[in-house]
């Protein structure tokens, strides 16, 4: 694929250095972002409702435990008046023994129903989260084979791997541990204070005297972690990208000896992200700390204040909550905290223990809801890229033909703004080939493959030969000019239905990971075992899959590392022949072989272009001196065209591309399907 890596054509972004929407922070909430995330809850509404209840019910069963504890104190083990005893003393038996096991087994009730409504709580959310993940991975997946092959050429490969990893795991957490998980936070906070003011106003708001001190440190706490989190995804998203392409690259990394500079590169990004965790780290130790110093500080004000109020409710004749009489004294005091008893106090202890653990709890859960927030609008920024190319509404069906025709087309691999593709429409032939700012990659190519011919292009590497394969399957849409195949401009017919019509050998050829049947059916099932056998057979590698343990069964591994060049260039031919392709595109698909294998190659290529119209690009002439048509490129013109004699006779371009390749071997070039095969085995 030569001619496509050309000047002219955007270059993929550097390993190392981030992707613009890799360093989205993200709002804490985005009501926008939130109402779309919302709708993939849709399907699985029942389990979510489900868990709310759950959650509402167990944050009431949580709080359930202190105030039994009071009742069992104030009730059994201290001298309250009846009159201030609560609803449910009043239910309980006399007894203290009797009274003390119904409470006991009040309480083991209260926590064994928060057991089983926390299993049922995480269960179905859990469960809905792996949905979810399933759900959107496989439209991100979906959009992403729609895409065209110029959003590939901007977007590296790691950034569109951790869109599909990491961001969908920030979502899954959001939605397991972070959405409904605040709202059981909110609710036991609620609870708590509910029960807090009804028992005691005044402690209550002691308390949370201590609420305007915690969100200030919160403040800051978010200020340092949002900072640190935006360069962790950032440097997560740079070492994805690096790891892969290095990875893919390690052949020629281990040939150049460049070990020792990718490992120093490797650990300069590794190393951003250590530090940006490392200083997330260290703002969780501070915080923490300070959050437990603080509510510290209000149990203290609590058992302060409360036993001197325990004390006095013991030493002064209360003639209303907040009004006593002190021993010898006719004089009324009044007291802001009232009658406490022993019991109220040591359930206020519990509830500011408990109090203060939602409140952390919801420090995490933003950064729960901000990593989902920004991996959200990350997501749908790249759900909602549109392809550049896609079928119309109303697609125009070919003659089936095989025609292929080229009237004027420009093309540049450019992405042009508004203005540009203004200029380009109204541009004359002349004003098109003097813009500066454009490189073009083609510039009015015109030319007519007629139905069953053989055509080859030929020309040096950069001419754009291989663009023009790639535009006759509209990988890409031309700036001006029209693509004809089968009669049809090709930005009226259907995408599917268009590439379904060519066959395409590349000069590296792509091996799956599956088995060797499975990398010539690409899961067209309609190709049975005969067909594909019959296909291997005629590119003559049927034999080597039949030396195999497993034959036309045995496994392939990534990109076909097990075969050797060869086999796979076969089996890409092998590919292309079963699925009965309409035109057949050879790109410099002998470039890569060993003289053996192209010999297995040309004796094939007269049966595959038998009854379609093929076309060949090749730097070997001696492949395509027997096509009907060579078309000869050169800076992106079509500067010759006509038979092999014919252009010979020119004595041009294409005279001397063949006078530097084979003006001594054109003798024996026929001859050379009579040479002995040898067996083609592994290298």
């Amino acid at each position: 694929m030569a001619d496509q890596k050309t000047a002219g054509r955007p270059s993929k972004a550097p390993a190392k250095k981030p992707a613009q929407d890799d360093d989205v922070v993200g709002k804490v909430y985005d009501g926008r972002l939130m109402r779309r995330l919302l709708t993939y809850l849709g399907p699985y509404r029942l389990q979510v409702i489900l868990s709310a209840v759950a959650i509402l019910i167990k944050a009431a069963s949580d709080v359930m435990g202190p105030y039994l504890v009071k009742v069992a104190v104030d009730t059994y083990m201290t001298d309250t008046p009846p009159e201030h005893l609560s609803w449910l003393a009043r239910h309980l038996s006399s007894a203290p023994l009797t009274g003390i096991t119904q409470l006991a087994g009040l309480y083991l009730g209260a926590l064994s129903l928060s057991f089983v409504l926390e299993f049922v709580q995480t269960y179905l959310m859990q469960w809905t989260g792996q949905k979810i993940m399933f759900d959107l991975r496989s439209q991100i997946f979906r959009h992403l084979q729609r895409m065209s092959p110029a959003f590939f050429d901007r977007n590296p490969v790691g950034r569109l791997v951790t869109r599909v990893t990491s961001d969908v795991d920030a979502l899954n957490e959001m939605f397991t541990s972070g959405v409904l998980a605040i709202f059981e936070d909110v609710f036991v906070l609620a609870f708590i204070v509910m029960i807090m003011l009804r028992m005691s106003w005044p402690l209550a708001l002691l308390t949370i005297s201590v609420i305007p001190a915690i969100l200030y440190v919160t403040s800051i706490f978010r200020k340092y972690v949002r900072d640190s989190y935006r360069r962790q995804r950032s440097a997560t998203a740079r070492i994805n990208a690096f790891t892969q392409e290095y990875v893919s690259g390690m052949a020629i990394v281990q040939l150049f000896n460049r070990e020792r500079r990718a490992f120093n590169d490797f650990s300069e990004v590794n190393a951003e992200n250590k530090k940006a965790w490392t200083d997330a780290i260290f703002a969780y130790a501070l915080y923490y700390p300070i959050v437990e110093l603080l509510s510290s500080t209000a149990i203290a004000l609590v058992i302060w204040r409360g036993g001197i109020s325990v004390l006095h409710t013991e030493s002064f004749t209360w003639l209303t909550n907040h009004t006593y009489l002190a021993s010898g004294s006719g004089t009324v005091h009044h007291s802001i905290f009232g009658t406490v008893t022993l019991g109220v106090l040591i359930a206020f202890i519990q509830y500011a223990q408990r109090f203060f653990r939602p409140i952390q709890d919801l420090s995490d859960k933003y950064n729960i809801l901000q990593a989902a927030m920004a991996a959200s609008e990350r997501i749908f920024k790249l759900l909602d890229t549109q392809s550049e190319i896609i079928s119309p509404s109303h697609p125009v069906a070919g003659d089936n033909s095989g025609r292929v025709e080229f009237r004027n087309v420009w093309f540049t691999y450019q992405h042009l703004d508004e203005h540009q593709v203004a200029r380009i429409s109204k541009a004359s032939e002349d004003e098109l080939g003097s813009f500066a700012d454009i490189e073009w990659i083609l510039r009015g190519v015109n030319f007519t493959i007629e139905p069953d011919e053989t055509a080859a292009i030929v020309g040096h590497t950069g001419a754009g030969k291989t663009t023009i394969t790639a535009l006759m399957m509209r990988f890409y849409d031309i700036q001006r000019g029209e693509i004809l195949v089968d009669d049809v401009d090709v930005r009226k017919q259907d995408l599917t239905r268009l590439r379904r019509r060519f066959g395409v050998v590349l000069q590296d050829p792509f091996l799956f990971t599956g088995t060797i049947a499975d990398n010539v059916r690409l899961g067209s099932s309609w190709i049975t075992d005969e067909q594909l056998e019959r296909a291997c057979d005629e590119v003559n590698v049927g034999d080597f899959i039949r030396t195999l343990p497993r034959q036309f069964k045995e496994p392939v591994q990534e990109r076909g590392a097990t075969l050797s060049t060869g086999q796979k260039q076969l089996i890409s031919f092998a590919r292309a022949l079963a699925h009965a392709p309409r035109i057949l595109i050879l790109d410099e698909a002998t470039s890569s072989v060993d003289t053996d294998t192209e010999l297995r190659v040309r004796m094939a290529l007269s049966r595959m272009i038998t009854g379609r119209t093929s076309i060949l690009i090749a730097h070997r002439l001696s492949t395509i001196q027997s096509a009907d048509t060579i078309l000869v490129m050169h800076k992106g013109h079509l500067r010759e065209k006509g038979s092999h004699q014919e252009l010979l006779a020119q004595r041009g371009l294409y005279w001397k591309l063949y006078q530097l390749q084979y003006k001594d071997q054109e003798a024996g070039a026929g001859a050379s399907t009579d040479v002995r095969l040898e067996p083609l085995g592994a290298d």
